[in-house]
């Protein structure tokens, strides 16, 4: 699924596809935040993992978990 994360004051988003369902990614994202933890870590479907401070989130967009389509559309 993709997940775009929005930065304070900052004009760019941090964009990536992870291989965690949309749940997994609101709960550790509401987790943090109701904890009031410095940052939230998330990795990418390639290893990646993305530190983000909670002090400096906007946005979070979980996208849906359908499976992209093949083929050609009449």
């Amino acid at each position: 699924m993709d997940i775009r994360i929005g930065i304070a004051n900052s004009p760019r988003e941090i964009s990536f596809e992870s291989s965690q369902s949309s749940a997994d990614v609101e709960k550790v994202v509401a987790d943090a935040l109701a904890a009031d933890a410095k940052y939230v870590r998330l990795a990418d479907a390639k290893g990646n993992v993305y530190v983000v401070p909670t002090a400096s989130l906007a946005y979070l967009e979980i996208g849906s978990e359908e499976s992209r389509r093949v083929g050609f559309v009449a």
